[in-house]
């Protein structure tokens, strides 16, 4: 037991001790006998890829052939069709060991005058299905590293679909089943309903360890805990059964366990004496050996918060907590949409689950699951690292009016709202974003706040300029009878207007004064 090894991240080697069987395993392996062609869709370091491996290994022992194609070695950038397709059937020669039975380049350019698919259909027709007689399964794995390439591959996903229907022309394609293994959903790949493969297709559900599922992990604790599996239980509590957090935790204890004293921890701490057995003196009192053994749950939290929550960022490795984070923000048009699905979440608001892009957006980044019908955050450790504080730190980096919004929720006070260049900036920003019903109900406020405020000093402006025209044509009036009333007095005399102001002055007080009411202006001179 001392060579057991828990291990976190990666595909498990075949014969790993740790490798945990779920309800998974079987309803693929069963699915697959009945030739259904089925797919594992979920979020990264959920036991994908060693599935895969559990199954094809399972497959090839009962005595069928099987071959994987990593779309990832294939590659998504600066690559053609021709390239791609060509690609694929270069790992299908490979994993049925057809590469010396078969001139791939010949071949290849004998067809050049057809599609990449069509080559690729006439491959597993007159060449796959003719040179191995047993029955074939296909595994395809990174499928959704396809949504980065620069061109259309619904075909692709038409192909299977058509080896299915084939079935009832061409017996030969009965001894052909696909299976597709990925973090996408069937609408993120092709969304033909019509040429889909997916709803003739058989999803399974991956889900995270059951306590009646890991008793492999319980056997690397012997010797090291009291009652492994109610260690297990109580780290199930923390993890829901999230396989890399559980195999990460268990790895953490036996580390934990298997330290000398003053030795330092993995994040270069000293691990506390008093947890600590003394392997170096002779040990009488048999209660202190089964109360090191005692693993308490005060204990396990002590080492999941020192490990794994505080300063998680720094202590993520193999990366975990940060690709869920990297998932949650890459898009800036949905990650003010996904972070406030994750607030209500933990504010207890009841999210139903809808199917919405944005659900099923948070569901592939692993923080959230669905149960009966509501969205839930996945594990304990989730909802610690996500907490709300990082939420409203994430928003607050994403939005430019992020202070203004959280204070007007708070207080609905008008002065709040956006208004000119800020709104404006603030409508660029939220263009094609999609975001919560709070942010739209603020930046409609501040458009109808702010276009009330223009119209309204829009009017008085005009009221004004129409005041202003009375005035102007009052003056005139006044000033013709003025200078009418000097030419009748002294008719041979040109007196300048300005003059008419100095000659009268009590009159032209009274005028400006008026003037200066009448249009609010206060430094008018004549």
């Amino acid at each position: 037991m001392d060579k057991y090894e828990y291990q976190v991240g990666g595909s498990l080697r075949m014969d790993a001790p740790t490798y945990v069987e779920r309800q998974a395993d079987f309803e693929l392996y069963r699915a697959l006998l009945r030739g259904e062609f089925c797919y594992v869709f979920s979020s990264r370091q959920m036991g994908k890829s060693s599935l895969r491996l559990r199954t094809r290994n399972r497959l090839e022992k009962a005595g069928y052939v099987c071959a994987s194609v990593d779309l990832t070695r294939i590659g998504s950038e600066h690559i053609t069709p021709a390239q791609w397709y060509k690609g694929i059937v270069v790992d299908l020669l490979r994993g049925f060991n057809l590469l010396g039975k078969v001139n791939l380049k010949a071949w290849w350019q004998e067809r050049e005058d057809l599609t990449p698919l069509q080559r690729l259909s006439e491959f597993i027709e007159d060449i796959l299905l003719v040179q191995v007689q047993a029955k074939i399964f296909i595994f395809v794995d990174e499928i959704d590293s396809i949504l980065g390439l620069d061109f259309p591959t619904a075909d692709f996903f038409a192909l299977i679909r058509y080896c299915y229907n084939q079935r009832a022309e061409n017996p030969a394609y009965n001894r052909l089943t696909w299976a597709l293994f990925g973090v996408a959903t069937p609408t993120d790949l092709i969304g033909d309903r019509q040429r889909t493969p997916f709803n003739i297709g058989k999803s399974i559900n991956l889900t995270g360890f059951k306590l009646a599922e890991i008793q492999p992990l319980a056997a690397g604790l012997e010797g090291k805990v009291d009652n492994p599996l109610a260690v297990l239980k109580e780290i199930l509590a923390w993890t829901n059964g999230q396989p890399f957090l559980t195999q990460k935790l268990c790895q953490l204890i036996i580390q934990q366990r298997s330290s000398s004293n003053y030795s330092p921890s993995d994040n270069g701490e000293e691990v506390e004496e008093r947890y600590k057995l003394d392997t170096h003196l002779p040990i009488v009192n048999y209660h202190l050996i089964g109360f090191y053994h005692q693993f308490s749950p005060l204990l396990l939290e002590k080492l999941v918060r020192s490990h794994i929550i505080e300063n998680w960022e720094a202590k993520d490795e193999p990366e975990h907590l940060q690709t869920i984070r990297d998932r949650l923000l890459r898009n800036e048009h949905y990650a003010g949409a996904l972070l406030k699905l994750v607030r209500q979440i933990l504010q207890g608001v009841e999210v139903v689950s809808d199917g919405s892009k944005e659900q099923i957006e948070l569901l592939l980044s692993g923080i959230a699951t669905e149960q009966n019908g509501q969205l839930q955050i996945k594990n304990r450790i989730y909802a610690e690292v996500f907490s709300l504080a990082w939420i409203e730190q994430q928003l607050t980096k994403l939005r430019p009016y992020s202070l203004s919004l959280q204070q007007w929720i708070a207080t609905q006070d008008s002065d709040l709202l956006l208004r000119g260049q800020a709104l404006n900036q603030a409508q660029q920003w939220a263009e094609g974003k999609s975001l919560s019903d709070l942010d739209y109900q603020f930046l409609l406020k501040s458009q109808q706040c702010d276009r009330s405020e223009v119209e309204t000093k829009l009017k008085q402006v005009t009221q004004r300029q129409k005041l202003l025209a009375i005035v102007l044509s009052s003056l005139v009036l006044v000033l013709g009878t003025i200078l009418l009333w000097q030419f009748l007095n002294y008719s041979s005399l040109v007196i300048p207007v300005g003059c008419v102001f100095k000659t009268h002055p009590t009159r032209s007080a009274s005028l400006l004064g008026f003037v200066r009411q009448i249009i609010g202006v206060n430094t008018l001179r004549l």
